[in-house]
């Protein structure tokens, strides 16, 4: 992981204290109005002081070239919330945020390093310890979900899930046991479980090495348990659909887990193929 955020900031480039992020603090964000923060997705101050001490460390602030950024990182996450609580296109932006090209390439920037993977597991990892447990999982639970495709998502990456009757896409997650996300992957809605497991499994042994234990229902029977046996050193229980009470539809609790609901801006992301048992 990158290092962390600056805990406590030293001084400022600005006579004018408008925000605490290394872009003001450091940066030429202050050359730039303060946004008054107006939208339900806008963070709270509450908000923002939990998640300023998670953000990764620029380049530029850590001598690995770049430009100082002239643009409020909060502002940049809450255009990000504003367009991901919305589902607008990046040209919707409204214009009190940053021009919408600057955010974009402030997301593309965190895509393409890892960095909002690596923000969102460290969040969820403060979660989990707020809740008295260990950083990284144990075990976790396993399920899909067919979902309606929008009339943008083509032809080529959608399918019909015969089962559900639901033409589209279907989502794949594994939970650990609060319901906190720890991989995904979205295929077509014709692609067995089983089939998109197989990747999804193997992810989730990858960025997840402490995990020895994945609870499924019967969608998940025959050789998956096996495979996972030997090939990732991970037990698949299976339970029953009522012994497991595990629903994408809703937040439900049971023995196991409180699986978070799921949004359908699933069904607009890149399918990920699934690969066959080896």
């Amino acid at each position: 992981m990158s290092q962390f955020y600056a805990l406590a900031p030293a001084s400022f480039n600005s006579a004018a204290r408008l925000c605490d992020c290394l872009a003001h603090v450091y940066g030429n964000a202050a050359d730039h109005p303060d946004r008054v923060r107006r939208y339900p997705s806008d963070m709270t101050d509450a908000e923002w002081a939990a998640v300023r001490p998670l953000l990764p460390v620029p380049a530029w602030l850590e001598g690995k070239g770049g430009q100082p950024e002239g643009y409020c990182h909060r502002s940049m996450l809450d255009a990000i919330r504003y367009l991901v609580a919305g589902g607008i296109s990046w040209r919707a932006m409204p214009a009190d945020f940053p021009a919408w090209g600057r955010v974009y390439a402030f997301f593309r920037r965190w895509r393409e390093h890892g960095l909002i993977a690596e923000f969102h597991d460290r969040l969820r990892g403060q979660v989990r310890e707020r809740e008295g447990r260990e950083a990284e999982p144990s075990a976790g639970i396993i399920d899909a979900q067919s979902v309606r495709a929008s009339a943008s998502v083509p032809a080529s990456s959608s399918g019909y899930d015969g089962g559900k009757k639901v033409p589209g896409r279907k989502r794949h997650i594994v939970t650990d046991t609060l319901g906190l996300l720890l991989a995904v992957a979205v295929t077509a809605a014709n692609v067995g479980d089983r089939d998109a497991a197989v990747p999804l499994l193997r992810r989730l042994r990858t960025l997840h090495r402490e995990i020895t234990l994945v609870w499924a229902d019967g969608g998940y029977t025959g050789g998956l348990v096996g495979w996972a046996k030997d090939k990732l050193a991970l037990t698949l229980q299976l339970d029953s659909v009522g012994d497991l009470g595990v629903s994408l539809c809703g937040s439900m609790v049971n023995k196991h887990a409180r699986v978070v609901p799921m949004t359908d801006a699933a069904a607009e992301v890149p399918v990920v193929p699934p690969s066959p048992f080896r």
